[in-house]
């Protein structure tokens, strides 16, 4: 699916629900085709929208031994050196410093997106200069682990955009052993992560573009089980989107996938495992002054082939619709608004 690099950025805008950010780091002028050269461009404009505000400090714990008392003295480890005999004692204190890991972070996922052979000239040259700029934040290897030990607060919250950029590069770099050099995973061909973006975006969308409730819910099974070995064996039933307001309630299950139908026996047809999960919410609906009317939509990203068919059962509208990503972003926008 050819989805343009500028409406993957916007997707993750919303699906992060960075929206103010999108704003700040803009990549309007970006001409690339290439995912790598998009999130260097981020990068490079979100460092230096930061270096305009000043760099995050942070207080960073140091020990050292000193003659000067800072902070805590380290009693038993003085004791065990026999301290007493020299000028100095061993101290802990906290400093206030750069050197913070959400610092590190932005260090390190330059300084591998600088070795990344998708990257454009200027896109390497513009990270290298910036990259200079963290002369004083120490060099770490990213682990996955590494950005759940990040700790922000309302002062800074800019980095948690760039962080979740940082993220998504750690995990779609693919680093060569043996030149050490590596290469951009092209994650929108992962259906998994392309599921779970469109999903996020369309919710993030809604919630933000109408004056829906939107939320994820629960649906429960109408079925009584027999006991509790069997209660634990039904699977979970959650919408992706729930949209509701005082006289209207739409569900809508997002689909990633190429083609919106399936052909079988030479016969095209929708397909039929998403029209059976669309059913099983509809006989599942809890009670409710809206479940009578409630509206279910099987919604499918395309860029070249629309859909758009309607079913009725008893008062139920089932719909069947396509968003086309292969546009501008008004137009991307105007037609999310229409299908609700």
């Amino acid at each position: 699916m050819n989805i343009p690099i500028q409406n993957v950025y916007y997707l993750l805008c919303y699906a992060w629900d960075k929206l103010d950010e999108k704003e700040i780091v803009d990549v309007e002028p970006l001409d690339s085709t290439n995912l790598a050269d998009l999130f260097a461009r981020v990068l490079i404009n979100g460092t230096n929208h930061l270096l305009k505000r000043g760099f995050d400090r942070g207080y960073v714990p140091h020990h050292e031994w000193t003659g000067r008392l800072r902070g805590r003295i380290c009693f038993q480890e003085a004791i065990r050196t026999n301290a007493t005999r020299t000028s100095s004692l061993p101290c802990e204190f906290d400093e206030l410093s750069y050197n913070v890991l959400h610092n590190q972070i932005l260090k390190a996922t330059m300084r591998r997106l600088i070795r990344s052979q998708d990257l454009a000239r200027e896109s390497t040259e513009s990270l290298s200069h910036l990259y200079r700029r963290f002369s004083d934040i120490e060099d770490i290897e990213l682990t996955s682990r590494v950005f759940g030990r990040v700790q922000l607060h309302r002062n800074n919250q800019f980095y948690d955009f760039l962080l979740k950029v940082c993220e998504l590069i750690h995990r779609n770099l693919l680093v060569s052993e043996k030149s050490g050099n590596s290469k951009f995973m092209d994650f929108i061909r992962d259906k998994r992560q392309m599921a779970i973006l469109f999903e996020s975006f369309v919710r993030t969308f809604y919630r933000v573009h109408t004056d829906y409730k939107v939320k994820r819910e629960d649906i429960y099974w109408r079925w009584i089980a027999a006991d509790q070995v069997a209660a634990g064996l039904l699977p979970k039933m959650q919408t992706d989107i729930s949209l509701t307001s005082a006289t209207r309630k739409i569900i809508i299950d997002c689909k990633f996938t190429p083609e919106a139908t399936q052909h079988h026996y030479e016969a095209e047809t929708l397909r039929s495992a998403h029209l059976f999960q669309i059913n099983a919410y509809l006989t599942n609906l809890p009670e409710g002054k809206l479940t009578e009317t409630c509206e279910m939509m099987l919604l499918y990203p395309t860029v070249d082939s629309p859909l758009s068919v309607d079913f009725m059962d008893k008062k139920h509208k089932i719909s069947i619709r396509t968003i086309n990503l292969n546009q501008d972003w008004q137009g991307i926008e105007k037609d999310l608004l229409a299908l609700v």
